[in-house]
């Protein structure tokens, strides 16, 4: 594996999808602001459908698709009028949301795609329903969930990892989309002797094979020159430790992998995916491993 240039790790294209919602505004932040951090150009998409209240009524009172895509042009370019940078605006009309983001980013090449967690119905199917999985898994760019509001270019990165192969692709792209950042590797574990009742479990069961492991994944991730990693080995359930070290450590985002080995990648092939977006009190990257299979 040869480190990615910097010309080719810059991303040129990035996808916002919304649905207007005051929770979208923060993606809407974070997505000007890394459009102007890579100098990158920034599609804004809206999938129209008959949800948001005035979109509701426009279909009882008879209005047409045409009018309909023309009021949702309308809001969107309002929301996009006050943004630092240029937006191309783009409107589609359907009920699958997850395969209108899919096949615009593919269109139009993103590098990223980003969205927020929205309390709307439409949005709200996308990021707390089975479609999570279905991104995670068939969505060739990595997503990003913003919770946060974009208060400054990110600098406090954490990259959950299980020692796997998708976890090194996640660490990697990572890296790749913020360079000159120090990465916190984070792995949790827990006993092997933690079900058995006369051995109760200890923080020190395991750790140096745990570091030893970590080692050897980052000796053989290789990673483009300059990148700092420092990692990071707590005992515990994942769920947890995790959520507790992002709120003591003011973590702005958490990177995970889609495919992997153990329940830090499992919880987001599974129905607990919308309880660790809700848990985790900062923006979400999910990385798909290119070999997963949809």
């Amino acid at each position: 594996m040869t480190a990615t240039s910097s010309t080719d790790a810059t991303p040129r294209h990035l996808l916002l999808a919304t649905d207007f919602s005051a929770r979208c505004d923060r993606a809407l932040d974070r997505a000007a602001q890394l459009t102007g951090e890579w100098q990158a150009e920034l599609v804004a998409l809206n999938v129209l459908a008959p949800t948001a209240p005035d979109q509701a009524l426009a279909w009882a009172s008879g209005e047409n698709e045409e009018q309909l895509l023309h009021m949702a042009r309308k809001q969107l370019a309002r929301d996009l009028a006050a943004m630092p940078v240029p937006a191309t605006l783009r409107i589609v009309h359907g009920s699958d949301a997850a395969a209108a983001i899919r096949d615009t980013a593919t269109a139009i090449q993103a590098d990223l795609v980003i969205t927020g967690v929205s309390c709307s119905e439409a949005l709200g199917r996308l990021l707390l329903g089975s479609t999570v999985e279905n991104l995670a898994r068939s969505l060739p760019q990595p997503l990003l969930v913003v919770h946060d509001r974009a208060r400054q270019a990110y600098r406090r990165i954490l990259v959950a990892s299980d020692f796997s192969e998708s976890s090194r692709h996640a660490l990697l792209t990572t890296a790749r989309l913020f360079p000159g950042r120090e990465l916190i590797l984070y792995h949790a574990y827990a006993s092997p002797l933690a079900g058995l009742a006369d051995a109760p479990p200890s923080p020190g069961d395991g750790i140096v094979a745990k570091e030893s492991e970590c080692a050897a994944f980052l000796a053989a991730s290789a990673l483009p020159a300059g990148v700092k990693v420092r990692p990071v080995i707590e005992y515990g359930p994942v769920e947890s430790t995790l959520t507790r070290y992002v709120r003591e450590h003011e973590i702005e985002l958490v990177a995970l992998g889609s495919h992997g080995g153990s329940r830090i990648m499992s919880l987001l092939l599974g129905s607990t995916a919308a309880k660790l977006l809700d848990w985790l009190p900062c923006d979400t990257l999910l990385v798909r491993e290119p070999r997963a299979k949809a």
